[in-house]
């Protein structure tokens, strides 16, 4: 396991899920409540479905098709849930926010960004030349009439999923350090100007948002340092932030008491399509299953070439930094109450419990297993502007990880044109936000149902 990964992050714990009682007796007998995830009239309970990889897309993947009554088993070559991309991600739940990385401007504005200092996007060096073919793709995505089109089936998918996540949060009472409330701190009246575009998008899809000025910020995030300048931000009431490893946890438990198996430490090598699909394994051994769903992150590259199908998946890298928060008798404690984006340097701020995390700095190639000094640097310093003295940061964790990331900014969902294999891939810096819905609309089309979304640019014709 590469070094930024070895340490447990925001360990879960067994008093998470708050207390179950027995007002619904179906949560008692191991049923889900939600009566629309009964099995389709006429179709096999038994349906077998292998689900490859046990990120926050896997694990939501598997809860999904168990609660459809399918017989799952998830198979993930590192020894527990969310231990890779979703292992210290940036907490940040908006669907008001989200959009694909090719906005119509944003080519101009990433070559500033990889000039400007601190970088907020960054190449890797050597190791970005093979990624050129994926920058083209995606700076042809950039284009108005192919981002509108993105950007709807983005925002359809990312509302759909926060709504499945507190339907979710409500039917099995989880409590993943949840809190919400999300800012986008706009530090120049330039950088207000800039934002326009975005809040003319936010207007359009009904989001519900307001833009306040430097005092309002301050009411609702006190913990602001009044050095740092302020323009004014956007402000996301509906949005917020929440521990992703944390929910994983949970909800893999959850898949389980619905009979979902999951095989860890267990690597897949290759796949072979058909009416019933196989799979090989790192110790030799070949399973069968009615269906394969494929969640494995820019693993799944590898996967699809061993059928012949191709995808322009690239591993775009995050890193973030999470330290406690620092308490002193007698004030209340400092940082953010919840979640915060600062908009010039595209580095999120949020709280996790008595953690706070700072993350950001996208790198385009690089190595998983190095984190650049530079990116962290970038890190402290933003952190430092708004909340100066707030976390204990000789007690920090450092992260890097690879976002599975399609160059039109959306997943792929559905089939994958080979018989029996099934794909649930690419959702880039959004998969938190995205994957319960994804999952949902993924397990409704695996189990033969009708789908809950319009899934317009959401499947893999697109790709082709």
């Amino acid at each position: 396991m590469p070094a930024s990964e070895r340490h447990d992050i925001g360990a879960v714990n067994g008093a998470s899920r708050r207390h179950r009682t027995t007002q619904n007796p179906n949560l008692d007998r191991g049923k889900p409540a939600d009566v629309s995830t009964r099995p389709a009239p006429g179709r096999s309970m038994t349906m077998r479905v292998a689900v490859v990889g046990a990120g926050i897309v896997g694990v939501t993947t598997a809860y999904e098709l168990a609660a459809l009554g399918l017989e799952v088993t998830v198979f993930e070559r590192r020894n527990s849930v969310a231990a890779e991309a979703s292992f210290a991600d940036a907490g940040v739940l908006s669907a008001g926010y989200v959009a694909p990385w090719t906005a119509p401007g944003l080519r101009l504005q990433l070559l500033q960004r990889l000039l400007s200092r601190p970088a907020a996007v960054r190449l890797g060096g050597w190791n970005a030349l093979p990624h050129l073919p994926w920058l083209w793709r995606w700076w042809r995505a950039c284009r108005p009439q192919v981002h509108a089109g993105h950007r709807a089936a983005l925002q359809r998918l990312a509302q759909f999923s926060c709504e499945r996540l507190l339907e979710l949060t409500r039917l099995l009472r989880l409590d993943f350090q949840q809190m919400p409330g999300f800012l986008v701190l706009l530090r120049t009246e330039r950088d207000l100007a800039r934002a326009q575009p975005g809040l003319a998008l936010l207007r359009e899809a009904g989001v519900a948002h307001d833009v306040v000025d430097a005092a309002r910020c301050r009411q609702l995030e006190p913990g602001l340092s009044p050095e740092t300048a302020l323009a004014a931000a956007i402000h996301l009431p509906q949005d917020g932030v929440g521990n992703c490893r944390h929910f994983a946890h949970l909800l893999k438990a959850e898949a389980q008491r619905l009979g979902a198996g999951f095989r860890f430490d267990t690597e897949v090598r290759s796949l072979a399509p058909g009416a019933r699909p196989t799979l090989a394994t790192g110790d030799g051994r070949v399973h069968e299953f009615d269906a394969v769903v494929l969640c494995a992150g820019v693993q799944a590259n590898a996967l699809l070439a061993s059928i012949g199908l191709k995808l322009p998946l690239a591993p775009i890298h995050g890193h973030s930094v999470t330290a406690p928060v620092r308490h002193i008798d007698g004030h209340p404690p400092p940082g953010p109450r919840a979640a915060l984006m600062d908009e010039g340097h595209r580095v999120t701020i949020t709280r996790l419990g008595q953690r706070i995390r700072v993350a950001g700095v996208a790198e385009v190639g690089g190595r998983l297993d190095r984190i650049d000094p530079a990116a962290l640097r970038s890190l402290y310093r933003v952190l430092d502007d708004w909340f100066p003295g707030a976390a204990l940061t000789r007690q920090a964790q450092h992260w890097k990880g690879a976002q599975p990331t399609l160059p039109d900014g959306a997943p792929v969902l559905g089939a994958s044109g080979a018989p029996g294999v099934w794909l649930n891939l690419g959702h880039g810096a959004s998969g938190w936000t995205l994957a319960c819905g994804s999952a949902r609309v993924l397990a409704e089309t695996v189990a033969g149902r009708e789908v809950p979304l319009d899934m317009s640019g959401l499947t893999a014709e697109r790709l082709r």
